[in-house]
């Protein structure tokens, strides 16, 4: 389709186009080609029309190349993926504009708690009985329901 749209059609409404995609249904009787027009909403509708006005003829032709007993029918869809693109990118912006926000704020700030915020237990670190067991271990502690010697 791009091939033939370059070379064969020789409409003037035909702005700057680019074939981005096609597909076809799995019966081949279908085919959707994506494109996207360079310049403004003008330039976009006079490629439609264009292209819908070439539709009998790109259709045959691309079935006399596919070799098809039915020519599928062509569906033209304009691309919007630049206008995606540049939504992406704002979305991009705004998050970096936050992000440069937020470091701003952070500098020089400390902490509100302690810079250790969990507990630890003196005991644990130092053994102060001396004994080879850990501090609240089984020699220590006597058997559930008194002692049974």
């Amino acid at each position: 389709v791009a091939s033939v749209v370059r070379s064969q059609i020789k409409d003037p409404r035909l702005g700057m186009i680019t074939i981005t995609d096609a597909r076809i249904t799995a019966d081949l009787r279908d085919a959707t080609v994506f494109y996207t027009v360079l310049g403004d909403a003008a330039a976009q509708s006079g490629t439609a029309a264009a292209l819908e006005s070439a539709k009998g003829m790109l259709r045959s032709t691309v079935g006399k190349a596919l070799g098809l007993r039915h020519s599928p029918t062509l569906t033209f869809v304009l691309d919007d993926v630049q206008d995606q693109v540049k939504h992406i990118d704002d979305l991009l912006a705004q998050a970096r504009t936050a992000d440069a926000e937020v470091q701003r704020l952070a500098a020089g700030k400390a902490y509100a708690g302690e810079a250790q915020p969990y507990r630890l237990d003196e005991d644990d670190e130092d053994d102060v009985d001396g004994s080879d067991e850990p501090a609240g271990s089984a020699a220590e502690v006597p058997p559930p329901g008194g002692d049974r010697r």
